[in-house]
């Protein structure tokens, strides 16, 4: 078609010439007819030419198509793996937030290696986007092919870190529920740890307005301010752990002091009532002491000195016990007075104690008069008893044996060796009964304790 409509103009040179030598009456319509139809012949021709995109058939356009398909599935496969390194890296900054153990610092050795690997793969993506323009004019097949195998390598390699990444983030489940079941527990510790300390607080205030002043439990809340400074500080600069020893540490000592504070009332009616009665008993005391002469000069009359030597300085311990007791209730009075609580209640405990050895000393005198007496008049029935212990420790050392076991049968032997010596001690003008009822009760000690060790070995009750 161009060449049908390029003939035209040679043959009409020699008559343009021809007209302008004789001028035509319509030669100015001919012309102004003449170009806009060249105009319009030449349009196609010029589309068809330079300035526009050189096609180079199916083939070229099917490998470009490849090769940006290939792009994208990259450009997916990077998209994903950047996200699921970023939100791992949350869980590994969970972690270290709680957890310093030698399993964390590995997790967060291993996260770092495949950051590395993460940045190569990262990297060879990058470098096979910016090798291939694939939207270039007159891009070659063999070109665009090389792009597509580039740009599907470095899709596969981010693919293959992908997994590993993956499957790292499901070996960090148990850390990461331990470090999340952490961070759960420390915003309650911390709020726990603010309300026991207002609790204390209110406590302390309560007290005082009876009149205790309390001045031991207000310092001890009183510490703990530097304690609540650094919990409103937060976990971010003392770290989880530490934050939650510490918020449990104050709601432990600030219920403590909260608990003391509400007994405060009870604990001071408690002490007066230790003082009163601690009093009385110490009078009651010195009255009894004044009995034990009494009862040492009837020992000394009627039996050996082996009976009561030992008893001989009851009468001065008891009164020396009991001026002690008296001066210690004195300085307990005043640390009541003082409200120094805990002073109060050492002191009373050891007037408690000087009583009470001085009330088992009383006792033991009389105590021992009395057994004295009794086995004086019948000493069968203190030897009766003490055979009866033996003979039954015999039959269950006895019981399913042809012969008793010997660690059974010689303590039972010599037990009765034993309470025969302690009989014939009886013979003479001044028997040693003390002597004699002190065997007899050892006796009856080895007895119970070789039953005792029979029914263990056998499986019974002790």
């Amino acid at each position: 078609m161009t060449a049908t409509l390029s003939e035209p103009y040679t043959p009409f040179a020699p008559r343009a010439q021809s007209v302008r030598r004789q001028p035509h009456p319509y030669r100015d319509v001919l012309t102004l007819v003449a170009l806009p139809l060249l105009a319009a012949l030449a349009l196609p021709a010029a589309f068809a030419g330079g300035g526009t995109r050189r096609w180079f058939g199916g083939r070229a356009e099917s490998q470009r198509a490849e090769a940006q398909a290939a792009k994208d599935a990259a450009a997916a496969a990077f998209y994903e793996l950047d996200t699921a390194q970023r939100d791992l890296r949350i869980s590994i900054e969970t972690i270290t937030a709680v957890d310093d153990t030698p399993a964390a610092r590995r997790a967060v050795s291993d996260f770092e290696a495949l950051g590395r690997r993460i940045d190569e793969a990262s990297q060879k993506y990058i470098e096979a986007v910016d090798a291939h323009d694939l939207d270039r004019d007159e891009l070659e097949a063999s070109v665009a092919a090389r792009a597509r195998a580039e740009l599907t390598a470095a899709k596969d390699h981010l693919g293959r870190v992908k997994q590993d990444l993956d499957r790292f983030g499901q070996g960090l489940g148990p850390l990461l529920g331990k470090a999340e079941t952490q961070l759960a527990r420390l915003a309650p510790a911390v709020e726990r740890a603010r309300q026991a300390l207002l609790a204390a607080s209110n406590a302390l205030d309560g007290v005082r307005e009876t009149g205790l002043r309390a001045d031991d439990l207000a310092a001890r809340l009183a510490a703990l301010g530097p304690e609540l400074t650094k919990l409103n500080q937060g976990a971010g600069q003392h770290g989880v752990p530490e934050t939650l020893e510490r918020a449990e540490r104050v709601s432990r000592e600030a219920g403590a002091v909260r608990a003391e504070a509400e007994r405060l009332p009870e604990r001071a009616a408690e002490i007066d009532h230790r003082l009163v009665s601690l009093r009385t008993r110490a009078q009651a005391l010195t009255t009894r002491a004044g009995q034990v002469e009494p009862v040492l000069s009837e020992l000394r009359r009627r039996f050996s000195a082996a009976c009561w030597q030992d008893l001989q300085h009851v009468p001065e311990q008891a009164a020396e016990n009991v001026r002690q007791a008296e001066l210690k209730l004195k300085e307990a009075q005043a640390a009541r007075d003082a409200q120094r609580w805990p002073d109060a209640t050492s002191l009373l405990s050891t007037v408690r104690a000087l009583l009470n050895g001085t009330d088992e000393a009383v006792s033991a005198a009389g105590d021992r008069l009395r057994r004295l007496n009794a086995v004086s008049k019948d000493p069968q029935q203190e030897i009766d008893r003490t055979r009866f212990a033996i003979r039954d420790a015999q039959r269950l050392a006895m019981s399913g044996r042809n012969t008793p076991d010997p660690r059974h049968a010689r303590p039972l032997d010599d037990s009765v060796a034993r309470l025969e010596r302690a009989i014939a001690t009886l013979e003479g003008r001044h028997p040693d009964y003390w002597h004699f009822l002190t065997e007899t009760e050892a006796v009856r000690a080895t007895a119970a304790r070789v039953v005792s060790q029979i029914r263990e070995e056998r499986g019974g009750p002790a």
